[in-house]
């Protein structure tokens, strides 16, 4: 399972988010996130342009409650050049923006509202959600599944599962190697992790952000790895071993 590392805190961008991309560079995550809101429209450019050269797939999630808003993040996404865009709901429309591009799209299933955000809705209005998105020609879509107000979170993830063979990515308040677990044994193709990581909630007696990424690649099944190359001793000795990415 993927883990999509989000340069957010509290739904924005972190203003030292270019810092903060190079200083975790090193791990080898390879599905990294932000939102179109926090910083300027410069930055984000400069920021998509280092994802993009760490080799990482790029993603940019709406966090907009209104259709206006909402649209001109999918416009945002398209001058950026993402290679996939998460939330909303306003579907159709932001098809015909993403229209000739190659960004992906997985809009948000159920139904999300408020501030921070909670979702409503139960399978069985997940699962009809997720086979419209597929019929319309949707990537995939985004579930809050932890942030559920009329079902159990795995649930919802179940259902998701079996109406779509979509990407299916559960975003937001996921902190415990118990959640990442349960959500590959129930079939999602990817998580993020944002705020929590930035808090130092994952592992709070471990450290910095690093030593919470780390944490949250292995309890994926994705165990950090440095780039680089080893040293010659190491080579002679035989002990060079392929690198695990995340993809």
């Amino acid at each position: 399972m993927d883990f999509v590392f989000m340069l957010t805190r509290d739904d924005r961008t972190v203003t030292d988010c270019l810092h903060v991309l190079d200083s975790v560079r090193d791990l080898g995550i390879t599905h990294i996130g932000f939102k179109d809101v926090g910083v300027d429209p410069a930055t984000l450019h400069r920021l998509h342009a280092r994802i993009r050269d760490l080799g990482a797939t790029s993603y940019l999630e709406v966090v907009a409650t209104t259709r206006a808003q909402a649209l001109d993040s999918v416009r945002a996404a398209v001058d950026l050049g993402v290679d996939r865009l998460m939330g909303g709901t306003w579907i159709d429309e932001t098809l015909a923006l993403l229209a000739g591009t190659r960004t992906g799209y997985l809009p948000f299933v159920g139904a999300p509202y408020g501030h921070p955000t909670r979702l409503a809705g139960g399978p069985e209005r997940i699962a009809a959600d997720c086979r419209r998105a597929e019929a319309v020609g949707c990537a995939g879509v985004d579930l809050l599944a932890h942030r559920a107000t009329d079902a159990d979170p795995l649930d919802l993830v179940r259902a998701a599962r079996a109406a779509t063979a979509g990407r299916l990515v559960v975003a937001g308040s996921i902190t415990t190697d118990a959640q990442i677990h349960a959500l590959a044994e129930a079939g999602a193709d990817a998580f993020t992790v944002g705020s929590a990581a930035f808090a130092g909630a994952v592992r709070p007696a471990a450290g910095g952000l690093a030593a919470q990424l780390t944490a949250v690649l292995a309890a994926a099944g994705r165990p950090a790895r440095r780039r680089g190359r080893p040293g010659p001793a190491a080579e002679r000795a035989g002990q060079l071993r392929a690198p695990l990415t995340l993809e």
